[in-house]
């Protein structure tokens, strides 16, 4: 069981890094909005991007968010790196850039997996 714990804190820290705190610091710098606007989307969606990374982190880090809250941001992530993938695909082609959303989004994979592992351990004590 504290493995189990030890492996969805650590993926689910990754996520935080990757999807909360690096956007929250470097969202406003110019090559933040550059990407934005390289991928053919206006500022303005960034900026909402932003937004509900952070909240989507939030929702995912603080263990007395509802769970089925929970399942809408993990949802929102995982759409978010698929499509993702698809704007780098379809604005640069297939390269290294191109996947690297599907790295993050197997990652998230894992936080979810071990989130409802931990979540039927927790049940069945009760």
């Amino acid at each position: 069981m504290k493995k189990d714990k030890i492996i969805y804190w650590t993926a689910t820290a990754i996520i935080a890094l990757f999807e909360g705190l690096m956007p929250a610091l470097t969202s406003q710098t110019e090559l933040a909005k550059e990407g934005i606007r390289h991928l053919g989307y206006p500022e303005y969606f960034g900026n909402a991007l932003v937004v509900f990374k952070i909240l989507g982190v939030l929702v995912l880090v603080i263990p007395r968010v509802p769970n089925q809250i929970k399942e809408w941001a993990y949802a929102g992530f995982a759409f978010n790196f698929i499509f993702a993938t698809i704007s780098y695909g379809a604005v640069d082609g297939l390269n290294g850039q191109t996947f690297f959303p599907l790295i993050v989004f197997a990652i998230l994979a894992v936080s979810y997996l071990y989130y409802h592992k931990n979540l039927q351990t927790t049940m069945s004590k009760k």
